[in-house]
Parts: C-alpha cells; sequence; structure tokens
C-alpha cells in the first residue's frame, strides 16, 4: 500500500460494537436474506434500467437505494437545511462510514459514485457500479490522480452529479478524517458547485449519545461480519443531512474549498427539529425539512 493513501485509525475491535438491544438470531437472519436479496435484484434490474429515460432512472434508483438500509432494519431520516437547486453539475461530498453510506445517499443525491479501483472486480456489486456510470480510480497510483482529476472534472461540465467520499476511507462516526483536496479542483475546473452531506448512526432517534458502532465498517472488517453486526442491531437509526451547497467561486483554492466542505460536513449535529414535514423530492427548497423512509 502506498504511504501516501488515507488511513483511518478505526479498527473492528475497537469501533465496530453495538452496546444497545439486539435482535434476536432468527428475525436477524430475516432481515439479512431480504436486504442481500434486494441488492441482487437491484444488480440483476441494472441492464434493464439503463435502458429508460433519465427521469425514471432516477425515480426507480432513488426507490430501491431507499429500501435498502431499510430491508437491513434500518431507519431512514433525511434533513434538508435550505437546498438549492444546482445549475450544472454538482458534486456531493460526504463524510465516509459504512456500505450503507452509500445507498442513503443514492436514495437523497443519486448520482455518478467515485470509487477505489477495486471495487469494480468485486462479484456482482462490480458489474453493477460499473454499469451505474462509477467513475473509478486507482488510489495506489499518484500519477494516475490527474487523469482521475480530469474525468471528474469532465463528469461535472457534462451535468453530472457526482458522489465522492474525500476522506479516502471509513471512519467510525465518532471523528472523522481530512478531505483529500485533489477532487474539489475537479469542481473548481469545471466550475461546479459543492454539496456537502452528512451522514450519522444512531441506535435512537432524537435521543443524544455516541455514534452507532454496528454501522462502522472500518479497516479490515469483513463485509459479512458487518452485515450481521447490523441486522442484529436493534433500534439503528441513519440520519442525512443535505446541507446548503458551497458556490466555486474561483477564489478559494482546492484546500481551502475542502477545509469549508470538511467544516460543514463534521461541524457538531444539533437536534432534530421538531413538527418537521415530509417532501418526496430532492427538489424542494424548504428549510430543515426531513423525510423518513
Amino acid at each position: 500500500m502506498s504511504p501516501w493513501l488515507p488511513v483511518a485509525p478505526c479498527t473492528p475491535d475497537g469501533c465496530a460494537r453495538h452496546t444497545g438491544a439486539v435482535r434476536a438470531p432468527l428475525p436477524a437472519a430475516l432481515l439479512l436474506l431480504a436486504g442481500c436479496a434486494l441488492v441482487l435484484l437491484g444488480v440483476a434490474c441494472v441492464p434493464l434500467v439503463r435502458l429508460l429515460g433519465p427521469a425514471p432512472r432516477r425515480r426507480l434508483t432513488r426507490r430501491w437505494a431507499c429500501a435498502v438500509p431499510r430491508a437491513f432494519g434500518v431507519r431512514v431520516t433525511v434533513r434538508r437545511h435550505a437546498p438549492e437547486t444546482a445549475t450544472g453539475g454538482e458534486l456531493v461530498v460526504a463524510n465516509h462510514i459504512s456500505w450503507l453510506d452509500i445507498p442513503l445517499i443514492a436514495s437523497v443525491l443519486p448520482g455518478r459514485m467515485v470509487a477505489k479501483s477495486e471495487i469494480r472486480r468485486w462479484p456482482l456489486l462490480g458489474r453493477m457500479v460499473a454499469l451505474g456510470g462509477t467513475l473509478f480510480i486507482e488510489r495506489d497510483r499518484l500519477r494516475a490522480l490527474p487523469a482521475a482529476v480530469r474525468a471528474v472534472a469532465a463528469a461535472l461540465r457534462s451535468g453530472s452529479r457526482v458522489v465522492v467520499f474525500p476522506e479516502g476511507s471509513t471512519w467510525c462516526g465518532r471523528d472523522g478524517g481530512a478531505f483529500r483536496p485533489a477532487v474539489f479542483q475537479a469542481a473548481i475546473d469545471a466550475g461546479a458547485t459543492v454539496r456537502p452531506v452528512r451522514i450519522a448512526y444512531r441506535t435512537a432517534e432524537e435521543r443524544p449519545g455516541p455514534a452507532a458502532g454496528a454501522v462502522a465498517f472500518v479497516g479490515s472488517d469483513p463485509l459479512a461480519a458487518s452485515l450481521w453486526r447490523v441486522v442484529r442491531a436493534a433500534g439503528l437509526t441513519a440520519r442525512i443531512d443535505v446541507l446548503a451547497p458551497i458556490p466555486v467561486d474561483g477564489e478559494d483554492g482546492r484546500r481551502t474549498l475542502a477545509r469549508r466542505a470538511r467544516a460543514a460536513v463534521l461541524e457538531p449535529e444539533g437536534p432534530l427539529l421538531p413538527r418537521q414535514t415530509a417532501v418526496a423530492s430532492d427538489r424542494a427548497n424548504r428549510p430543515a425539512e426531513s423525510v423518513h423512509h
């Protein structure tokens, strides 16, 4: 592994632990089967969905992505902080905690993911994400970075929404890493808007407390162990905060832009606002709104 690659200090033994209520093995196994079946159904349907137009394709992607966390027993709450409709390309940047982050973002802001090239070789899922327009980057080759930045910039210029986890590695949710600046150069080059998104997991909604360790997919944690830990943990809630966009005005360099985005994403969380209005589309623009999946 290249020494310049980002590495989180989180480990499965130290961070990926669930301390709350647990499900019995049989209900947990049923959730695991349901979740895996839904993922496989998505893989099987990708070629057919690609034949549809952009609007129905986005609707089906969002519905499928909304159903995946629920199938694994995770409740989802979405809050929108005065979002605005982006003109042109949009770079979505989020903190990275779990494999659940991907369907969570796809359920709210579907777009082209940026992923490490190793994922392309994963059984079934690799083919699925490749067909979905994922932009693959070779993280262990520093000389490949300029080409990756150009590819992201080209996608943004075409009007695409591109989703990236700029920490470059998963963290347990109790802390976060620095946002790598390279991808922000692509937003500057393309004149795209940067949309910060905050992801948090808790064991019970509207209760303060530590992050839910059950969902943390860190270090050398096997995927099978992570899946089982998630379905055994009862009362898991994922919260997505779609934050106000950061315009790229050309005055901020990529490092300043990365720091601004990180400050927005990793700032201390506030409590859920009472009497929030449910919305069904990411085009809604009322402040601090929420959706429950």
